[in-house]
């Protein structure tokens, strides 16, 4: 994975839709879920491109009886690292704590184990970038949302060089030039070079067209979206 597109991912919004809510402390805590979170990691670097080791991990105190069932408590600490195209590594390390209650011992401590790694885990990940947790540790929450989708340079100037193929007449090009503005104007923000490619294709299409009564000169072609 090359760390400047894995950069583009980290540094999007977190989508609300992956945002839960719990109740700790008599408040209530937002979290992305340990599942999502190694979701998002094979999304962004890749299955063979990452790993996780558990590089601490220890009991608090003994086990105690609460309310006729067993409570215990663990720390862990994870390290996560991810491994670049050019294999360079990238290592985060998080802390985590895990409580498990059940009339099982061994449920319990299963349960406050698994609790505690995952915790680690996700604040070892929650540094990478916003998909991991990050954006939540801002009170303002201005890197929640859903971005704007990524404009597609390709696919928009292909269909624009089409269209433009296609009209023969002036009056055609005209009425095709101002009906796909939006379409031009995203092309513009995203890649101006693309852009000026498509209105000088445009604007020579139009010197070409068939003279009939258009209701735009092909040096109208010339004016930016």
């Amino acid at each position: 994975m090359n760390w400047e597109k894995a950069s583009a991912e980290l540094t999007r919004k977190l989508d609300p839709a992956h945002v839960k809510q719990r109740t700790q402390g008599g408040s209530g805590v937002s979290y992305v879920e340990g599942w999502h979170a190694i979701a998002e990691m094979n999304r962004i670097f890749g299955f063979g491109a990452w790993d996780r080791q558990t590089v601490d991990i220890r009991q608090l105190g003994e086990p105690r009886d609460v309310s006729g069932k067993i409570r215990v408590d663990y720390m862990a600490r994870v390290r996560v690292t991810v491994t670049l195209a050019d294999g360079r590594t990238v290592t985060r390390d998080g802390c985590g704590f895990g409580q498990g209650i059940d009339r099982d011992v061994g449920q319990a401590h299963e349960s406050a184990l698994k609790e505690a790694e995952t915790d680690a885990m996700k604040r070892a990940m929650m540094t990478f970038g916003n998909p991991f947790g990050l954006a939540l540790y801002d009170k303002s929450r201005e890197n929640v949302g859903v971005d704007a989708p990524p404009v597609n340079v390709a696919a928009i100037s292909e269909r624009l060089m089409a269209g433009i193929a296609k009209r023969k007449t002036k009056q055609d090009l005209s009425e095709y030039f101002a009906a796909e503005r939006e379409a031009r104007e995203a092309l513009h923000r995203a890649d101006p070079a693309a852009y000026e490619q498509i209105k000088a294709a445009f604007k020579a299409a139009g010197e070409a067209a068939i003279d009939d009564p258009a209701r735009q000169s092909p040096d109208s072609y010339n004016e930016a979206a």
